[in-house]
């Protein structure tokens, strides 16, 4: 299962990215997060079902400081988690 995430609210300048790279894998979950210019955090994530699920719920919570808002989600390309990325894993892309 693949899933692409846009997290709005108080989700930057929080350690959002890294709590969700943590919840991710905890969980198996392979994918990427990163800030974007206008102020949301955007994520794609792959992995079991459950485990993908587990870890979109864990995401309207996020870490202590944060204030979720909303989460607009959608499935995602088999492929789309991994463009670009060197290996498989989960990590924290650039800003953009």
């Amino acid at each position: 299962m693949v899933v692409h995430l846009i997290i709005s609210g108080r989700v930057q300048g929080v350690g959002y990215r890294q709590w969700l790279r943590r919840q991710a894998e905890a969980r198996g979950v392979s994918g990427w997060v990163r800030n974007r210019l206008d102020e949301t955090v955007e994520a794609v994530l792959a992995g079991e079902a459950a485990a993908v699920e587990a870890v979109a719920v864990a995401a309207m919570n996020g870490p202590l400081g944060a204030k979720v808002d909303r989460i607009d989600r959608r499935p995602a390309e088999a492929g789309a988690w991994n463009e670009g990325a060197q290996q498989q894993g989960f990590e924290i892309r650039p800003t953009v």
